[in-house]
């Protein structure tokens, strides 16, 4: 069963500048980052989206142009401050401000701690947490100066519970970042900057195609997705649309008294016993 997602756009980042990292995607499709660069513009944001393969923004681009939005595209590796820094600075100089932060970047290595390398666990860490300190950290002190300011964090639902697979490093880091929003929630919320988390569960992006279902189904995508359904209470797989819808509302004015809070987007599998 499929559902239609139709966006009724309302204006509601009118002027807004959001900075999204991740904003592309590993295959054709809506990745979590591309939906929420397209769907900010689509609202009236004016867009800077980052992704560490420039080659990856080009449908990004493509899809906000089609709606008539403003996105300038930037190559940026989040895991590196300078490059992070660079980045930050390069959408101050082009906007004059940042509005909205979205950090958006991760991704899961299969493994618990005998079997995983120390390698991939701290290039996990990297990719998965240190990506989100770097973006707060570069750009807090311009929200700070502009007296307000919106930040959203990616998370998952493995930082909340089993879904599925033994990914220690990616469930550890993702529960990471919903603590680390939650106390910058707290220590900046009298400079009128809110930090929330979105927290998706096993959505159909690009990814289940490129990379997991040749980890977790022998390369059979349809059974992924059925293995996937299973655990889903509604009769439906969400995609990057509905993190995109959750970012929306977190980064929008209807969000102005809501802070150090997680929004899950699973369609009930995260409340689901079995």
């Amino acid at each position: 069963m499929t559902t239609d997602f139709n966006y009724n756009p309302s204006g509601r980042l009118k002027g807004r500048v959001a900075f999204v990292s991740g904003a592309g995607s590993v295959g054709p499709g809506w990745g979590n980052g591309r939906a929420m660069a397209v769907r900010f513009a689509e609202e009236g944001a004016l867009v800077f989206a980052t992704d560490r393969d420039a080659g990856r923004l080009e449908e990004t681009a493509e899809r906000v142009a089609a709606a008539g939005g403003t996105l300038v595209t930037g190559s940026c590796d989040v895991t590196d401050s300078a490059s992070v820094e660079a980045a930050v600075a390069a959408c101050i100089e082009r906007f004059g401000a940042i509005d909205v932060l979205v950090n958006n970047v991760g991704g899961s290595a299969k493994g618990g701690p005998v079997e995983m390398s120390e390698e991939v666990w701290n290039a996990q860490i990297a990719h998965n947490l240190t990506s989100v300190f770097l973006g707060c950290k570069h750009v807090l002190p311009h929200m700070e100066r502009q007296g307000r300011g919106a930040i959203v964090n990616m998370s998952s639902t493995s930082g909340l519970r089993w879904t599925g697979a033994a990914q220690v490093a990616y469930a550890a880091t993702k529960a990471a970042v919903i603590q680390m929003s939650r106390v910058m929630a707290i220590q900046y919320a009298d400079r009128n900057i809110r930090v929330n988390t979105v927290v998706p569960g096993q959505l159909h992006t690009p990814m289940v195609e490129v990379r997991l279902a040749g980890q977790r189904a022998g390369g059979d995508v349809e059974a992924l997705l059925a293995q996937r359904q299973a655990r889903i209470p509604l009769p439906f797989m969400g995609d990057g649309r509905d993190s995109a819808a959750a970012a929306l509302f977190l980064a929008s004015d209807e969000a102005r008294f809501i802070t150090g809070t997680e929004l899950i987007v699973d369609g009930g599998m995260s409340v689901r016993c079995g």
